[in-house]
């Protein structure tokens, strides 16, 4: 594919003047989405009329356009060991179907540039029907059941049932003095990885320090997660609104995996399944890591 761009962009640039010009490309973990502005303007001597100037700038626009998309998606970490490009080099299925994603990135805006020239912003989500999810997350066999809170580990109990915050006490499981009984009342979970240089990526997994998987792709209905994707990341709680009104928060105790995978205490793992067990709040992917 990078040689189908770049074969693309090397005969473009025999007809339009593609130097010169800046460009920008950024993946927004938070919106969800891959944006790419590219920048053209027409070769002079090749200009026939202004119109002319401008069709031609804008093929120049585009032509960058695709190829700074290509770049970038070949770049994303589909998880914590695997890039898009590395994907690709494996899986010729995998390989057309990102090819045909970047095609489709769609122009959401475009225009004259001051002093001659054309630009032209394109995305591709990456999640939805027509994301890089499609062709980069496979499905799994079976569906992993949740794993089972440890019956030895007594989980950690949120400030918020404490101090009688926002979450309510509504007891669904045992008794309501049991350690092992649900707080319940939780829309979602978020992850508090602020401070610890999170690595985002399109299929994460949360552990307990034992290694125990508390939460991966695995776990979850296929379709959902090409559609919504497993997280939200946000850099602050006001733009957590993917866990709802009342989120369970828990603080990472560290990062593995090159960055990529929250680790949480054996308690607070014990409590995420509890409550899960009660709200079926990660089954949803009503999850939002901080970072």
């Amino acid at each position: 594919m990078k040689k189908l761009f770049t074969c693309l962009t090397v005969l473009l640039a025999t007809m339009f003047l593609l130097t010169g010009v800046r460009a920008e490309a950024a993946v927004d973990w938070g919106g969800q989405v891959i944006t790419v502005t590219g920048m053209g303007t027409a070769n002079p001597a090749m200009v026939r009329t202004p119109a002319h100037a401008l069709m031609m700038a804008r093929r120049a626009a585009i032509a960058d356009g695709y190829r700074q998309m290509a770049e970038l998606i070949t770049g994303v970490q589909v998880d914590a060991e695997t890039t898009v490009e590395q994907m690709m080099l494996t899986s010729d299925i995998v390989k057309t179907r990102v090819s045909a994603i970047i095609k489709g990135a769609v122009i959401v805006s475009e225009g004259e540039l001051a002093g001659g020239g054309y630009e032209v912003e394109m995305q591709v989500p990456l999640f939805g029907a027509t994301g890089l999810s499609t062709a980069v997350i496979p499905p799994a066999p079976v569906i992993e059941p949740f794993p089972q809170p440890a019956p030895e580990v007594i989980p950690s109990m949120p400030a918020d049932s404490q101090t009688g915050g926002s979450v309510g006490v509504t007891t669904v499981s045992g008794g309501g003095n049991s350690p092992m009984a649900a707080i319940g009342g939780y829309t979602g979970l978020i992850i508090d990885c602020r401070g610890l240089n999170l690595n985002p990526v399109m299929s994460p997994v949360i552990k307990n320090v034992k290694g125990v998987k508390l939460y991966g792709h695995e776990n979850l209905n296929y379709d959902l997660v090409v559609r919504d994707g497993m997280v939200n990341y946000a850099t602050d709680r006001n733009m957590a609104d993917r866990a709802g009104a009342k989120p369970l928060v828990i603080k990472a105790e560290r990062l593995e995996d090159h960055n990529a995978n929250p680790v949480v205490s054996e308690a607070d793992g014990s409590r995420i399944l509890i409550e899960n067990g009660a709200s079926g709040f990660l089954n949803k992917t009503a999850v939002v890591f901080l970072y």
